[in-house]
């Protein structure tokens, strides 16, 4: 972002070069030890808010809470459980301002059928272009972060059982991440759900989850290995 501000100095004829490119950057780490919610987790969660099937769209659809709270009833296919990502609310200050996703693309983002009763529940009587979660017509704030709904409903959480982990709304993106990967879906499904640039970014992010799937792999190729050994031998004794 600075080397991007000097850039524009450089070109104004402020600086007579950009000091900031060609420095080597350290690299980029993510962030530590990520909450990734179990499905039962999540459906305690969900079961102990004010607002059950928010914490569900989130943690099954990876979609950011801007995106989630910006959602309108049209965004929703229903019958072929999409949700069709175009907006994201903001809030700055004390306004929230709309403009397009982080990526600034469209993208249709799948949704269990465990969310179809409780999305259609918040459509109810609502029209088209109304907003999905809150009243229909104000984009929903995001929850106070000290006594809020949503840091309630995970303490409520923690009393219940005392190992249930602290998060914030946006840990349930990488929940939805979590789940995904470990039902079986592979890198680039999990970026089109997300919204990543890439597929590099997905893995840069969540490759940590994938490292299953390398015995899985180890696996599949020994059972290929016996059938094609069986063959071979059945093959040689008909001869």
């Amino acid at each position: 972002m600075l080397a991007g501000i000097l850039d524009m100095a450089v070109i104004d004829r402020r600086l007579p070069r950009n000091p900031a490119r060609g420095v080597k950057l350290p690299r980029k780490t993510g962030k530590l030890n990520r909450v990734y919610l179990s499905h039962d987790q999540v459906h305690t969660l969900a079961g102990l808010s004010a607002h059950p099937t928010l914490v569900l769209c989130l943690a099954y659809t990876g979609i950011r809470w801007g995106e989630v709270t910006a959602l309108r009833v049209r965004h929703i296919n229903f019958l072929r459980r999409r949700l069709n990502v175009e907006e994201n609310a903001v809030k700055v200050g004390a306004i929230i301002h709309l403009g397009t996703t982080k990526g600034h693309e469209r993208r249709s983002v799948p949704y269990p059928e465990l969310l179809s009763a409780g999305l259609a529940e918040q459509c109810a009587d609502k029209g088209p272009t109304q907003l999905v979660f809150g009243g229909g017509t104000f984009h929903m704030k995001s929850p106070d972060s000290v006594d809020g709904w949503f840091v309630n409903a995970v303490r409520r959480a923690q009393q219940a059982n005392p190992d249930f982990p602290f998060l914030t709304p946006h840990d349930l993106r990488h929940t939805a991440a979590s789940l995904a990967i470990s039902s079986g879906a592979n890198v680039k499904a999990v970026q089109r759900m997300l919204g990543h640039a890439s597929a590099a970014m997905t893995l840069d992010t969540y490759g940590d989850l994938f490292d299953d799937d390398l015995e899985l792999v180890a696996a599949k190729m020994q059972d290929a290995a016996r059938e094609a050994s069986v063959g071979k031998s059945w093959a040689i004794n008909l001869a």
